[in-house]
């Protein structure tokens, strides 16, 4: 069967799990480990996507991100594939790094966020890497600590997760330390890591978490969450793609798009592409950016080749094209 379409939008939580190939290693050392970091917290800033929880296993990772207008793939891409290059190159080996497509589920914020942070920052206790509860507040390569205030890192939101379990953050870091502590005995916790739902030989049943609803529960391996809260996320996900499918049936496609800018903004096409921070060029590469990506599907990636910028500078452009776009009342449709 074709592989599901990731599910992404601004704002949206996700947990992501990547594992080693063939359950390799894909953190050799601590030089491995700080220089995954450095170049984690420097894409994270870069692109306005905030981080919750983290941890780091010797042969896989867990993030919990929250998309900002950089979408979760683009992030996930310039992470991988920096950290693959560089270890290939430490440890002088060739091949991939990854086992297959990493694994991102898009998560109910209320109630999960807090339970993801426990389970994710619990990570290296369950893995043996350090024997309690302390050497886990002590421990360098996990969000945990940064939570608690014996880590500092910038791009972590520990306010966010702090916010929750009170005002003043002395007692609530308190209160967090004893949510997590709760959790030690919990063990692994596969409604946590498998989108909210364990596959059985009927198919898809409810969590017990979920048990306590009436009726039959909505559900979609990508998505961890309420049956309501699936059902409200692949409807949005189902109506973009129709709209998306209505306007390539009609011939529409990024160069239709340019043409369409051009007419809306009365210039060239070729004005269209072409580089600069005129204000007129920039307006124009927005709405062309936002246009192509959010109702064609055309990747950032692509749409930065063909523009000679980076995805990143499409995602701002994205950004801005929305913008306009509600402000100004424009359609792409004529």
């Amino acid at each position: 069967m074709p592989r599901k379409a990731r599910i992404d939008a601004p704002g949206a939580l996700h947990h992501i799990i990547v594992r080693g190939i063939e359950r390799r290693k894909v953190f050799m050392d601590d030089d491995d480990r700080d220089g995954f970091i450095d170049r984690l917290g420097g894409i994270l800033t870069e692109t306005g996507t905030r981080c919750f929880a983290w941890a780091l296993i010797p042969n896989h990772f867990h993030l919990l991100l929250q998309s900002g207008d950089v979408p979760i793939a683009t992030v996930m891409r310039r992470l991988l594939t920096g950290h693959a290059v560089s270890f290939n190159r430490r440890h002088r080996r060739t091949g991939h790094l990854f086992q297959n497509r990493y694994k991102s589920i898009l998560c109910q914020e209320d109630p999960y966020l807090l339970e993801l942070v426990r389970y994710i920052h619990l990570n290296p206790l369950r893995a043996r890497l350090v024997a309690d509860p302390d050497e886990l507040e002590a421990f360098h390569y996990c969000g945990h600590g940064t939570v608690l205030g014996n880590h500092e890192h910038h791009w972590q939101d520990a306010g966010e997760v702090l916010r929750r379990f009170g005002k003043r953050r002395e007692t609530a870091r308190q209160r967090y330390r004893q949510f997590v502590q709760k959790g030690v005995n919990q063990g692994r916790r596969k409604d946590l890591t498998g989108g909210g739902l364990i596959r059985s030989a009927g198919g898809w049943e409810s969590v017990e978490a979920l048990s306590a609803m009436d009726g039959h529960e909505k559900s979609d391996e990508r998505i961890l969450g309420s049956g309501e809260f699936v059902e409200s996320i692949l409807a949005e996900h189902q109506e973009a793609l129709e709209r998306r499918y209505a306007l390539k049936a009609e011939g529409m496609s990024v160069d239709k798009v340019a043409e369409r800018v051009a007419q809306i903004l009365d210039m060239p096409v070729a004005r269209v592409w072409s580089p600069g921070k005129q204000r007129e060029l920039v307006r124009a590469r927005s709405l062309l950016c936002c246009w192509a990506v959010r109702e064609l599907g055309e990747s950032m990636a692509a749409m930065a080749r063909r523009l000679g910028i980076s995805a990143v500078a499409v995602g701002y452009a994205v950004q801005r094209g929305e913008k306009i776009i509600a402000k100004e009342g424009m359609k792409l449709g004529s």
